[in-house]
């Protein structure tokens, strides 16, 4: 549904976005992740149309933003950062305006106000002044007037952010719902939310792409190692001394009450760790393997570039 090829973006001399392509399929829900003045927001508003790219190509649903933006655009449902309100317009006054920019006739406009108000929980709030709603509720406008028309593809920009922990988990929830039959790409801030919504993530930095896949996949494209997480029953420091002594075993570090042990991704340390405690009368009570966060491979991969490494 979203086609991205070789997209580029100056603004004067300066560099925003820097030759990047991805796709987005129906169904998925992607995460568009990167530090502040990554690119995040300037990519957004060139899929939406709301910005002409410097070079590249987006196309929505096989339609050319350059050429064919206006029926591109009738396919998108966009939520910027800031959202877009009235403050004078009630609830259902500002979702009758949008319907109407939106090309709705009267009939159509009433019934996607009902059922937007129903899938944003906005009940008692549909002849509210928009100025009088809380911030979480003002969002869920936002959400609102991006699938009034009912758009196979969602760009939402910081969706919940700013919202009380109630509400992000609802508005979560409201968007997995909404990607079951639409294509959705989010950008956050909130890393442990990605997890929980994603299928996939595309991290951006200074303009580039440096990462994209599924989340458990993610670890392969980082240099360096895995590791386990050892609970034994034995003095500590005695027990990092003879772990550290395993030639495969790159680090070794104690956060009571567990050693946690680093080495090269070839290689399989498990067995030499399991005899090392077995020669040292010591209990091995549990060894896993520990995956690294989202956090931390966001970190990595953002350190890396800023390094040039």
């Amino acid at each position: 549904m979203i086609r991205i090829q070789n997209l580029t973006k100056y603004y004067g001399k300066r560099l925003a976005v820097d030759d990047i392509s991805f796709n987005v399929e129906k169904g998925e829900i992607v995460a568009f992740l990167g530090p502040n003045a990554a690119g995040k927001t300037t990519t957004m508003r060139m899929i939406t149309g709301y910005l002409m790219p410097t070079g590249g190509d987006v196309w929505i649903a096989g339609h050319n933003m350059a050429s064919h933006s206006l029926e591109g655009r009738r396919l998108i449902g966009y939520m910027p950062e800031i959202v877009p309100l009235y403050t004078d317009m009630t609830t259902r006054s500002y979702l009758d305006f949008v319907a109407r920019l939106r090309g709705l006739d009267k009939k159509r406009t009433k019934i996607r106000i009902d059922e937007v108000v129903e899938i944003c929980h906005l009940e008692d709030y549909i002849d509210v002044i928009l100025g009088k709603l809380s911030k979480g509720f003002r969002q869920r406008v936002g959400l609102a007037q991006a699938i009034i028309h009912d758009p196979g593809v969602l760009i939402l920009d910081e969706p919940t952010i700013g919202i009380d922990p109630i509400q992000v988990a609802q508005t979560r929830g409201l968007i997995k719902e909404l990607g079951k039959d639409r294509t959705i790409l989010l950008s956050t801030h909130i890393l442990p939310e990605v997890s929980m919504i994603c299928e996939r993530v595309i991290i951006i930095h200074e303009g580039r792409i440096v990462a994209g896949d599924r989340i458990e996949n993610l670890t392969t494209i980082l240099k360096g190692g895995n590791r386990i997480r050892l609970k034994v029953q034995g003095p500590a420091e005695k027990v990092t001394t003879r772990l550290a002594r395993i030639d495969c075993i790159q680090a070794v570090a104690y956060e009571k009450p567990f050693h946690l042990v680093e080495f090269p991704a070839d290689q399989e340390p498990q067995a030499e760790i399991t005899q090392a405690m077995v020669q040292s009368s010591w209990t091995l009570l549990s060894m896993e393997p520990v995956k690294m966060s989202l956090e931390e491979i966001f970190l990595q991969l953002t350190a890396e570039e800023e390094t040039g490494s």
